[in-house]
């Protein structure tokens, strides 16, 4: 492995800096007015664009491939017995009752230590997490997913510091199957309206599942990126839609892929021959430069932190080169970034 190589397996590689007033706070109005960044792959020339102008780079026949999750309002604040307070991030169902979760302050919960959420929900802490969380085992009285509508809070990034009000904002609206800790943040720019005139241009547009937790939005805190373990999500391709991936790349069809998620969907269900296959599993796909992408041949992304998984996925995508110079443009032109920012077409 040459000098060079041995550079982009830094973390520190992946750093930038941003100032503090471009992370975006709250979402823009209407969701497709949003700026759009499109980087072209084979000349490296960019445009700066409004999202709603993305029908104009897309072809007929193109293949837009969204997963249709849809985030649970997961933070759940409760009291122990005590009367301390803890925050509790919904992570990964288990079954039926039990959960994977990251708990504030966690050090204090021991195994057998009752969290009171309200009189309808109560958990136990039954196990510990190899990543630092925690396993609980929630008791209810109702539908589980009732009280958490009414109970959760959207679990916004940390550097949004205002809770957004409106929950089905940090939805997208082609959701469907709930389970996601966080929003698939790049399906966000897409009104109904404009998916119609997408479709009406000739583009079919296809829903895998990636319920987002840990692996998405962990951060890297490895000094060399092979050293960071991903966390686990679970991912599903049905029959039909891996059936027509593999015609429509036998065909020629361009894959655009909207958000990394559903790259890391497309990715791990797709096999080195290039054959995607239908699945109901678990991923932990990591995608960083010398990665050969087997299915995805463009990427709707937004602009991601520094030295997080999300910017390597990008760097691996166009380049690591290309992927500096490309945020380093965004933040000299006032792009937003983040989970509410703009977004990159990456073509």
């Amino acid at each position: 492995m040459n000098k060079n190589n041995l550079d982009l397996m830094s973390t520190k590689s992946y750093f930038y800096n941003l100032p503090e007033e471009q992370i975006a706070q709250t979402p823009v109005e209407p969701r497709d007015s949003s700026r759009l960044l499109v980087y072209h792959k084979d000349s490296g020339k960019i445009e700066h664009k409004i999202f709603r102008d993305i029908v104009d780079f897309l072809k007929k026949d193109d293949v837009l491939v969204v997963n249709n999750t849809r985030v649970l309002p997961a933070r759940l604040y409760g009291k122990k017995n005590t009367g301390a307070v803890i925050e509790v991030l919904l992570l990964k169902r288990i079954d039926l009752t039990t959960w994977e979760t990251l708990a504030k302050p966690g050090k204090r919960l021991k195994k057998g230590t009752i969290i009171n959420f309200s009189e309808e929900l109560k958990g136990e802490v039954i196990d510990d997490t190899d990543f630092g969380g925690k396993i609980i085992k929630f008791s209810f009285d109702g539908v589980f997913e009732d009280i958490i509508d009414k109970l959760g809070v959207m679990p916004l990034p940390p550097y949004i510091h205002n809770q957004y009000k409106d929950k089905e904002r940090y939805q997208t609206v082609y959701n469907k199957i709930t389970g996601s800790s966080a929003a698939p943040t790049a399906g966000l720019h897409f009104t109904k309206e404009l998916l119609e005139k997408i479709r009406a241009k000739g583009v079919t547009i296809v829903e895998v599942l990636l319920h987002v937790g840990l692996g998405t939005f962990r951060p890297v805190n490895e000094d060399n990126i092979l050293s960071h373990q991903m966390h686990s999500e679970y991912i599903e391709v049905n029959e039909q839609t891996a059936e027509f991936l593999n015609n429509a790349k036998k065909q020629g069809r361009r894959i655009v892929a909207v958000g990394t998620t559903s790259v890391r969907v497309l990715e791990s269900a797709t096999d080195e021959n290039g054959i995607i296959h239908p699945c109901q599993k678990e991923t932990d796909i990591f995608i960083y430069p010398g990665y050969k992408f087997k299915m995805v041949d463009a990427l709707v992304t937004n602009f991601h932190l520094p030295e997080s998984t999300l910017i390597m996925l990008v760097s691996a995508f166009i380049g690591f080169d290309e992927t500096m110079n490309m945020y380093n443009i965004a933040v000299k032109e006032k792009y937003r970034f983040f989970s509410f920012g703009d977004a990159t077409l990456l073509i």
